[in-house]
């Protein structure tokens, strides 16, 4: 009956919750291609060069909860953990594979 009255007061919008997952999603997806450029120019290879893209992937993530979210990320997203933390994580490690192999080639050959 609480969750009941509290949609009631801030109902949940499904344009803004896709919106904002698009957005983050477009923020993973760019910031793993420059992990994977940053990757590939420091010459990580293996589980180091993994390491690096989960450490920034977690760091990005940190930042939207904290700046984009203004602390608050519940208020932006149905499920925070899901949609903010795990989501699209993925996606957005075959952006880093391919800049990272790329500019390794780049720099190394």
């Amino acid at each position: 009956m609480l969750e009941e009255r509290a949609l009631a007061l801030k109902p949940i919008v499904g344009e803004s919750m896709a919106h904002n997952a698009r957005t983050v999603s477009n923020i993973r997806n760019l910031t793993a291609s420059l992990f994977g450029v940053a990757a590939g120019v420091l010459g990580l290879e293996s589980y180091p060069g993994f390491a690096f893209f989960a450490l920034g992937t977690l760091l990005v993530s940190a930042l939207v909860a904290l700046l984009r979210t203004n602390g608050n990320p519940k208020a932006y997203f149905y499920r925070p953990v899901q949609d903010l933390w795990v989501g699209d994580v993925l996606g957005g490690m075959s952006s880093f594979v391919l800049t990272w192999t790329l500019f390794y080639g780049l720099v190394r050959a």
